[in-house]
């Protein structure tokens, strides 16, 4: 049976037997996603690549803790996202720089597709990581509360909390691109979804 055919579990296992290929087929399956979210969480590509970098690296060396408790692409996002949280801690002080940086004139009073993708992008960069990781999570690629929750290695009280405070901020960030919009005060809304979870307050054991 080749690596292609075999569930990333079975994949994680080859890997820890000795099998030099295995790791990097989980690793060509999974990529994108997860340079997506680090990218995301992070605002900062360069930033997002070394946390990607340690990431990898770390569930490579942990590949043998791994006990199934949860789906392997569930794992990995753990890594990569805990990966982002350090990487923030340790550069707090450092400014980011714009995601997309292409020159573009617009027309007056008219919000294109790409203004609204790069006032998100700064409204992120804008988040405490937490609130960042956890919306990112959620309400762009679309885990559940309770995946978001393994993942972060908090209760799902937290992640909804944590939603619920970063969409008012980015609510609030994002008034201006339509300001003729009736305004929502307690915003619930996702980021890309008409469908979120109801907040909780924040469970912080």
């Amino acid at each position: 049976m080749s690596d292609q055919t075999l569930g990333d579990a079975d994949l994680l296992a080859r890997h820890v037997g000795g099998d030099p290929d295995a790791f990097g087929e989980i690793v060509t399956r999974h990529r994108d996603r997860l340079w997506a979210v680090a990218l995301r969480t992070l605002g900062n590509p360069d930033d997002a690549s070394d946390a990607l970098q340690d990431a990898l690296l770390s569930a490579y060396r942990g590949a043998a803790g791994f006990r199934g408790n949860s789906a392997v692409t569930t794992w990995l996002h753990r890594i990569v996202v805990n990966a982002c949280l350090d990487l923030a801690r340790r550069r707090s002080a450092r400014p980011t720089q714009p995601l997309l940086t292409e020159p573009g004139v617009s027309a007056p009073d008219v919000i294109t597709d790409r203004e609204t993708a790069l006032a998100v992008t700064d409204a992120l960069r804008s988040l405490p990581t937490d609130q960042s990781a956890a919306v990112v999570l959620v309400d762009i690629e679309g885990f559940s509360v309770d995946e978001a929750a393994q993942i972060l290695g908090v209760p799902t009280g937290t992640v909804k909390s944590r939603c619920a405070r970063a969409r008012a901020r980015l609510a609030q960030r994002l008034y201006d691109l339509n300001p003729n919009a009736e305004r929502n005060d307690e915003p619930s809304q996702r980021v890309q979804s008409h469908d979120s979870p109801s907040s909780e307050t924040e469970d912080l054991s």
